[in-house]
Formats: C-alpha cells, sequence, structure tokens
C-alpha cells in the first residue's frame, strides 16, 4: 500500500468486522489523503474480496497500517493525545466542536460494539458523537467515518470546499 508523506489526518479503526465498510473508508482515505490504520483482530482478511469490491481497484494504492494493537497504533502515529478523537454513540461532545488540525488522529470502534466504554471515559472531552435522529442505535461505521473526516477536511483545507457564489459560476 502506499505512503503520504503527510496525511490529512489518520483514520483508526478499532477492530473493524465488517469488510465493505473497510473498502469504503480506504476509498474515503484514499480520495481525501488520509492515512488508514487497521487495529487487530480484524474480522476479516484483508485481501478479502469484499474488502476489495468496497475500495474499487483503489484498495491497492491506500495509504495503509495495520497495527497489534491501539497502543501501539498511537504510538507509532505519534500524536499528542490532545488530538486524538475517539468518536462514539455514548459521547456528550459533538464532532463539530472541535477545532481539527492537519494530523488529528479519528478513532474509530467495530460495527456491533464501539469503542469500549472504559477507552471512551477516558478520553474525556476527546470523544466525540455523532448525532442521529430516530430508532437506530448508531450509524454505519463507513457513514460516520465520512462525516468526521469531511467536517476535518472542511476545517483544515477551506479553499478546497467552495461557498455557494463559488458553485453557481461553475
Amino acid at each position: 500500500m502506499t505512503a503520504a508523506a503527510e496525511p490529512t489526518v489518520h483514520i483508526v479503526l478499532v477492530a473493524p468486522e465488517i469488510p465493505p465498510n473497510t473498502g469504503s473508508a480506504g476509498r474515503l482515505a484514499l480520495a481525501t489523503g488520509a492515512r488508514l490504520h487497521l487495529v487487530r483482530p480484524l474480522g476479516f482478511s484483508i485481501e478479502d474480496k469484499a474488502v476489495r469490491r468496497a475500495g474499487l481497484d483503489y484498495w491497492k494504492k491506500v495509504d495503509l497500517q495495520v497495527h497489534d494493537d491501539l497502543e501501539g497504533c498511537l504510538r507509532s502515529i505519534g500524536a499528542a493525545p490532545e488530538r486524538c478523537f475517539y468518536l462514539s454513540t455514548h459521547a456528550r461532545r459533538a464532532y463539530t466542536a472541535v477545532a481539527y488540525q492537519p494530523g488529528d488522529v479519528l478513532l474509530f470502534g467495530r460495527e456491533t460494539r464501539g469503542l469500549g466504554a472504559e477507552l471512551v471515559g477516558a478520553a474525556g472531552d476527546q470523544a466525540l458523537l455523532v448525532p442521529f435522529f430516530g430508532e437506530v442505535r448508531s450509524l454505519n461505521l463507513s457513514t460516520t467515518v465520512g462525516i468526521v473526516v469531511y467536517e476535518a477536511l472542511r476545517q483544515i483545507r477551506p479553499d478546497d470546499f467552495p461557498g455557494p457564489s463559488q458553485l453557481e459560476a461553475l
């Protein structure tokens, strides 16, 4: 997999279980200049056909790193703890309340259980929520990744997000 010099953000999927979600996150990482980190155990092989199908022919170009554990992942990234954000349905702070910076670390838990309650509790104000309404327990993992990554990108690279007047000119 290809490695970018300086990723816009780090997307960390902790113990992902569903191959298409990981493939979609990989495609998103490639489209946004992010680095994708997968933390074992994985519920599939990264060579799985469903991962590749979701990532289309882009999967081989994704800036991907696989780690044995979360501590090792965070150590390899080297980000300051205050630049690590833990997405959870149990958080009380909105993902839009953050002033994102290049190289921020966005952590997402497994599809069926999310990040552990202990980890989210210890994260304090670094635990973030994407609000949702209606009768669901959570949003799809790859949907949540996309929402948060694009908010971070909107802040980090505002010139890449045209305003209404610029769109009318197109």
